[in-house]
């Protein structure tokens, strides 16, 4: 019944993937880059700066395979993504995460093969990035893959009056979780060496697609 379920999901979450892909593209003239990298699965990881992101990601992603996202318990109270949310995610409790939450990210982790965590667990500017991906993928031996989504205007888009920036999503190589420990200093405590991994996660996941310098000088931004 479990394989039966989740067949009917991945049908449901590619129809939905299908429906709302002009309109993510007509609104933003969305590019996608490295949509490849995903071929071998893993954990998808991204910045999270807008309500938009979600919809966003999983366009850019394409229909299959199923992005299965790990989310806080608030979006599951709200009407209008209550649905997506039960349907396609593991709802975690972040302000308060205790075992039975780490109980589910596990069973999310050994389950689906394409694993959509937003480090920052909320939109708010300046959050610190939570070490949950680090802390998986370094478990279950899965690679990371940042995607970044890189707006041409101001994004969040503009409410008043309605404006929507051109953005391209870079989705990057995938790469082991190791490679975030290299010469971190000797003695760390857990917690402190996690999070610095988590800080380098999200230094990587801002320089995928970035322009390279040319000729001495650097890129705009």
């Amino acid at each position: 019944m479990g394989k039966l379920a989740d067949k009917l999901r991945d049908a449901i979450y590619a129809f939905l993937v299908v429906l709302v892909s002009p309109v993510i593209y007509g609104l933003f003239r969305m590019r996608v880059r490295g949509r490849a990298n995903l071929r071998g699965g893993g954990i998808l990881v991204a910045r999270h700066r807008s309500y938009w992101d979600i919809p966003v990601v999983c366009v850019a992603c394409g229909p299959y395979p199923r992005v299965h996202f790990i989310a806080r318990r608030g979006l599951a109270r709200n009407p209008v993504f209550a649905p997506f949310v039960l349907g396609f995610a593991t709802v975690i409790d972040r302000d308060r995460f205790g075992p039975d939450d780490f109980k589910k990210m596990l069973r999310a982790a050994r389950r689906y093969k394409l694993l959509g965590i937003f480090p920052e667990g909320t939109t708010r500017p300046g959050a610190e990035p939570k070490t949950g991906a680090v802390r998986l993928a370094e478990m279950f031996k899965k690679p990371l893959i940042p995607v970044n989504i890189v707006p041409a205007g101001p994004y969040p888009p503009r409410k008043f009056p309605p404006r929507f920036p051109r953005i391209t999503v870079h989705i990057g190589e995938p790469f082991p979780v190791d490679d975030l420990a290299e010469g971190l200093p000797p003695g760390l405590s857990r917690p402190e060496r996690y999070r610095l991994m988590a800080e380098r996660l999200m230094e990587l996941i801002d320089r995928v697609g970035a322009r390279a310098p040319r000729d001495g000088v650097a890129p705009d931004g």
